[in-house]
């Protein structure tokens, strides 16, 4: 029950600008999450907050505190990255095109729609309205495409769909005419303005330069000239001013006395003048992204094609030019120190960090461009595999959340996923007739089986021993058996008369489940070659079906939206689950009905028991994932799988203002934009195909869950969807939970009696408690020669905490003998009870299994390599 959101797998970068805070931490959209990817210690991770739509612009402040980041509808989340928790919220009034924190970190430039705005930055302290708007610049002609400042904080550049590029001061003087307040333009471009940028003198650390792109390809290099505008005298007495409570005499120039360094003249109010034309000559491309390194004076362009270049500026010679794809390159950013450099391709869902002085990969990450289809995890929970409608497999680490091995041997979408007992081979089917195996050794195709005529496969299934492979098919509603060691078809299954989308083996025995849309789950002996041997008929077409761990059980769910669970032994229906109103909810664009009274999506399409067998997990065409009690038949617990109502289907109620006589307002495309002027929404159909008078969904994609698998050691579950691959876990979200609470069960109490050298009843008084930082110190307080004494004095109810202590502290612990002693006791003295009570301590077990695993992997690879280094040093050293 208390599962929280972990982490995002296998979602793809889907627009938006990419920023590295901390020289080291990649933060990116995906979707309506935010992902932060550590690159020094290759880890990803997902913040667990949502904005209500696809997030477009992102900004971090340069102590990589606080985090800015806005969705399409211009609703504002104000972040701090450090707790990964929501400070404050507001909406702008217009959809935001840039935003970037001022170099102090005391404002924020936003340009929304045509106008600049300046706010100040919140902090920690609570307040009503923590967003003032200090400055407001509404000077620009169109579009604000981009926003630069400059590092004193005092000035700020503001390109536009107008083809100019404009300088704003920040400070306000008091008495000064309109006409004298313009902000400086440049002028010269004959497209949309791409990037804007301050050039800094290396030695003044002075502003004396600027550089503008556009769209075309054009650089522009303009030069602060140090000259005196001219300007009429004003007859009488010299005006005064006031500038921030500062008085002085206005003479016939407005000198500011912040601005000494820039030769006394404000930035906005002196001469520019052009000193330098170039051209990446990049045509018929369009430049989509670009970012300008102050100290290193290095521009880096990214183009429509999926060409990039990195150029040494103010001389502009080409370092690289290099190209990532063939699709449009939608952002491209420095890190602090300018020696990596980031892409992102929204149409492939790529992101890339690169670092260009050694010409090497530091990120190489790309999501799933379709939706997921299938998962599986492996048995020790380790590793968990994603296929998609893109005909890849991916692999990924659940801990670190990085995929580390990609197959794309198939030719049409993947539709099931199974892990081997061995945790190094994983079989995959798919729609193009084959069903794969895969060495996650050598990460190799090593066999394929095939059938003598072409099949669909949409389910996949493996006998404990792994010497038998079945495969469901979609069209000729058949089931084929295939030995693993000779890739020999054994037998064809043949008696359902619908396509069989489930099918899994028994836990304890040989005999296999198939459901099928003809109404009936099938129970087939494979070894014995009895065909059918029992049949259970329901009253709609079955969807899925699988067994419960201890293989007592089965369950399977049907169209009209029911759970049965039945026993497999006696053929018996034992009872069932009504979860038509429980899935229930969200209305398309196109239903004519309301949410209430649709009968689409009502039912569920995967289902999933939890390692014990307790409780069972259901989702489907629904945004909704439901957790139920099997003994009881109660529902638990609901889990809302996204809020982004860029999605179709998340909301109940559609509202009537949207609704006109040709249909949704959303729907209709009245969109004369140019493609090349924005991302490309990669969802979205091709119009060319659409017939006349047709209302399409313009490829908004519904919100759904397609497949459920929990982790073995059941401290973790993942689900694909349509936003990607989710993971809760409840590993780093331990709730206070009691177990044997008495009066005389305290802190004070355990730390008497580790004080009076009791460890055996100190370490039973923490368990009762079931606090886990006391349950971890009187388990390192005890003596190794005690270890056999203290474990044979533990009653049975309290292994399965001690086992779940154990696996987290041989992730975490340095002392790793100290803990395998723990285990080994541990087994040798409850070894018999342990094997009765295995279901109850099934999740505890494999947790530590996992863990146990993890281990001996580091350490033989830290072995191998010492090994490796011993023999070349005595080889070296042997030589004369």
């Amino acid at each position: 029950m208390n599962y929280r959101f972990q982490n995002l797998l296998g979602a793809p970068y889907r627009g938006g600008n990419a920023v590295v805070s901390n020289n080291t931490l990649l933060i990116s959209p995906i979707g309506n999450r935010i992902s932060v990817t550590d690159l020094l210690k290759s880890e990803t991770l997902t913040l667990p907050f949502q904005s209500s739509s696809n997030i477009s612009r992102i900004a971090a402040s340069p102590d990589g505190v606080f985090l800015i980041a806005v969705d399409d509808n211009g609703r504002c989340q104000f972040i701090n990255l450090r707790r990964r928790a929501v400070l404050h919220r507001m909406q702008f009034k217009k959809p935001v095109s840039c935003i970037k924190f001022s170099p102090n970190g005391e404002f924020i430039a936003v340009g929304a729609g045509k106008l600049v705005e300046i706010w100040r930055s919140p902090g920690f302290r609570k307040e009503f309205f923590p967003f003032e708007l200090v400055r407001t610049f509404a000077n620009c002609n169109n579009k604000v495409t981009c926003v630069d400042w400059s590092p004193d904080s005092k000035y700020l550049l503001a390109g536009s769909k107008d083809l100019t590029v404009r300088l704003f001061s920040l400070k306000k003087v008091r008495g000064e005419v309109s006409s004298k307040s313009k902000p400086f333009m440049f002028l010269g471009h004959r497209e949309a303005i791409v990037g804007a940028f301050f050039g800094v003198d290396k030695k003044t650390n002075a502003v004396d330069k600027v550089y503008t792109l556009s769209r075309d390809g054009a650089i522009f290099g303009w030069r602060y000239v140090d000259e005196k505008l001219d300007e009429p005298e004003s007859p009488g007495t010299p005006e005064r001013m006031e500038v921030d409570g500062i008085s002085d005499v206005k003479k016939r120039k407005n000198v500011d006395v912040d601005d000494e360094r820039n030769g006394g003249f404000e930035l906005h109010k002196g001469k520019w003048e052009l000193v330098k034309k170039d051209f990446f000559m990049q045509a018929p491309a369009k430049l989509t992204a670009c970012d300008y390194h102050k100290g290193l004076e290095l521009v880096v362009v990214g183009f429509s094609s999926g060409v990039f270049g990195l150029y040494q500026m103010p001389d502009f010679v080409c370092i690289h030019l290099l190209s990532v794809s063939r699709e449009k390159i939608t952002t491209a950013s420095f890190n602090e120190l300018g020696n990596w450099l980031t892409f992102g391709c929204a149409k492939l869902g790529q992101l890339l960090v690169w670092e260009w002085k050694s010409e090497s990969y530091i990120l190489k990450q790309q999501g799933h461009y379709f939706d997921v289809n299938t998962i599986a995890y492996s048995p020790d929970s380790q590793l968990l595999a994603t296929g998609a409608d893109d005909n890849k497999i991916k692999v990924w680490n659940v801990s670190s959340g990085f995929c580390f091995v990609t197959f794309s041997e198939h030719t049409n979408a993947v539709t099931a996923l199974h892990f081997m007992a061995s945790n190094h081979c994983l079989l995959s089917a798919s729609l193009d007739g084959t069903v794969r195996a895969w060495d996650l050794f050598r990460y190799r195709n090593f066999r394929t089986f095939t059938t003598p005529s072409s099949r669909q496969f949409v389910s996949l299934a493996s006998d404990q021993s792994g010497e038998v492979i079945c495969a469901g098919t979609l069209d000729s509603f058949e089931i084929f058996v295939w030995s693993m060691k000779t890739g020999r078809l054994l037998d064809v299954l043949s008696g359902h008369e619908g396509p069989v989308h489930g099918l899994m083996f028994s836990p304890t025995n040989a005999i296999l489940a198939s459901s099928s849309w003809d109404r009936t789950v099938r129970l087939w002996d494979v070894f014995d070659g009895k065909g059918s041997v029992e049949t259970f008929p329901h009253t709609h077409d079955v969807l899925t079906v699988v067994y419960r761990p201890d293989g007592k059980q089965l369950a399977c769910s049907t169209l009209d939206g029911q759970i049965h669970f039945w026993d497999p032994i006696d053929g018996l229906l034992m009872y069932t689950i009504e979860g038509r109103r429980d899935i229930a909810g969200g209305r398309l664009m196109t239903d004519r009905r309301t949410a209430a009274n649709s009968t689409s999506g009502k039912c569920f399409t995967t289902l999933s028991y939890s390692a014990d067998g307790n409780y069972i997990l259901a989702g489907g065409s629904s945004r909704y994932i439901c957790m139920y009690d099997v003994a009881d038949q109660v529902l638990l617990r609901k889990f809302q799988i996204t809020l982004n109502l860029s999605l179709d289907g998340v909301l109940d109620v559609l509202n009537s203002k949207n609704m006109t006589d040709a249909g949704p307002l959303n729907l209709i495309d009245d969109d004369n934009s140019d493609v090349d002027d924005g991302v490309d929404k990669q969802t979205r159909v091709n119009s060319s195909y659409d017939l006349p008078g047709s209302m399409q969904n313009r490829g908004r994609p519904i919100a759904r869950t397609k497949c459920l698998r929990i982790a073995p050691t059941g401290r973790s579950w993942a689900a694909a969807t349509t936003e990607g691959v989710l993971v809760y876990s409840m590993d780093d979200n331990f709730i206070f939970d009691p177990t044997d609470l008495d009066i005389d069960v305290t802190p004070e109490a355990i730390e008497a009696a580790l004080g009076e050298n009791q460890p055996s009843r100190a370490l039973i008084l923490s368990l009762r408690l079931n606090e886990d930082n006391l349950i971890k110190k009187c388990i390192v307080a005890v003596a190794p020669v005690d270890i056999k004494a203290v474990v044979a004095s533990i009653p049975f109810k309290y292994l399965n905490r001690l086992i779940q202590t154990f696996a987290e502290l041989l992730e975490n612990c340095p002392h790793l003998e100290f803990i395998l002693r723990w285990c080994q006791e541990l087994s040798k003295c409850h070894g018999h009870s342990i094997q009765q009570n295995s279901r109850n301590l099934l999740p505890a077990l494999k947790s530590l299994q996992k863990a146990i695993t993890r281990l001996h992997q580091d350490l033989g690879d830290t072995c191998s390599s010492n090994e490796y280094m011993l023999r070349y040093l005595c080889s070296t050293t042997s030589k004369p």
